[in-house]
């Protein structure tokens, strides 16, 4: 049987995460709606219904907020499960050749293209600009695109050889033709369908890597 502080704590932990997903909710609908910059904490502390110190208790300022948003629409949810450990990234670890990896790993891409590109669509369509705090969400993202990238090298290296090519090389390959910049190019500033991407984006990523054992 439960006790009473247990039950207390299992009461506030499901109010905190009811929370959570409230303010996630609402900051994505204000940042898709009037921009990064135009998002206040107060505004979005009105949308989601609960208070300014809410917010900051719960994530932080507005880059943080920010943050958690992107990494929830990048998951697909509000799970600590890391992207590796899901069944996206175990497709891609599990083909039989270094192309075929690469091809799986378009195709993730383009799901995550599809999941945050509306975002970071509005974004980067704003620019930084002077705010410090947005340039270390940018960044951020980026380092930890590149660690991704390098995962996935990483794993075609062990298990396929990477012929004459430089790890770093490959990386570099990787994290460039992969960048939000270039699908925000492509799918919402020339219009092209996510098949059109994930097509271009298979052939450039193996062309790019040719000298790798097929």
């Amino acid at each position: 049987m439960m006790s009473t502080r247990g039950y207390d704590n299992s009461r506030r932990a499901e109010a905190a995460r009811l929370t959570r997903a409230k303010v996630l909710a609402a900051a994505r609908d204000r940042f898709l709606q009037v921009g990064y910059h135009g998002t206040t904490i107060a505004a979005l502390a009105r949308a989601a219904r609960v208070s300014p110190q809410t917010i900051y208790n719960t994530f932080g300022g507005k880059a943080e907020v920010l943050k958690a948003v992107y990494d929830t629409l990048l998951a697909g949810d509000d799970e600590p499960i890391a992207m590796n450990d899901r069944p996206e990234m175990i497709h891609v670890r599990t083909r039989d050749n270094a192309p075929e990896t690469l091809r799986a790993y378009a195709a993730f891409a383009r799901m995550l293209v599809a999941r945050t590109g509306p975002l970071l669509g509005v974004v980067l369509a704003e620019g930084a600009g002077s705010d410090a705090e947005l340039r270390a969400f940018l960044a951020t993202i980026d380092r930890e695109r590149r660690f991704g990238n390098t995962g996935v090298v990483r794993h075609i290296q062990q298990r396929f050889g990477l012929g004459g090519m430089d790890l770093e090389r490959a990386v570099d390959l990787i994290w460039t033709l992969t960048s939000p910049e270039i699908a925000d190019r492509l799918v919402r500033r020339c219009g092209w369908s996510a098949d059109d991407y994930q097509r271009w984006l298979a052939d450039a990523l193996v062309d790019g890597l040719r000298e790798l054992p097929r």
